[in-house]
């Protein structure tokens, strides 16, 4: 083979394994959910809650709650608690202050004995997880 031809072929693999090397540090990394089985999960939360059944609200808000751990885990943040993966994790949130008000709202009710939610709460609660469970790309 002539040696310019050598020179050319080694020229386009180096190329060529430098923009593979591109891809790979610039592309999208990080975890790849079951985006079905979120958005199945999910919209069971979502049809389950009941204006005309008060139980049904506590239980979307903690099943919501549940959905968002979930995912923040099999994405690997740390934490023992959820409050500790949002903690590490909330950057990833489009409105974490929200997050927190929803999760804060799940853990009153599982620890206040009286309280009482609203439908109003309830769908507010599931449209934060939501969106978190969009920002997260689990749905």
């Amino acid at each position: 083979m002539d040696g310019g031809v050598v020179t050319f072929i080694l020229a386009i693999l180096i190329v060529a394994v430098l923009i593979f090397v591109a891809i790979l540090l610039t592309g999208k990394r990080g975890h790849h959910f079951n985006v079905e089985a979120y958005q199945s999960r999910f919209l069971e939360i979502e049809n389950k809650l009941k204006a005309d059944n008060p139980a049904s609200f506590q239980v979307a808000i903690i099943n919501g709650d549940k959905l968002l751990d979930k995912a923040m885990i099999e994405m690997g943040i740390p934490g023992k608690t959820m409050g500790d993966r949002l903690k590490k994790g909330g950057s990833r949130f489009t409105n974490l202050n929200a997050v927190w008000r929803a999760h804060k709202l799940r853990n009153a009710i599982a620890h206040e004995t009286d309280l009482e939610v609203s439908y109003k709460q309830a769908s507010n609660a599931l449209e934060v997880y939501k969106q978190a469970l969009k920002d997260l790309g689990a749905i």
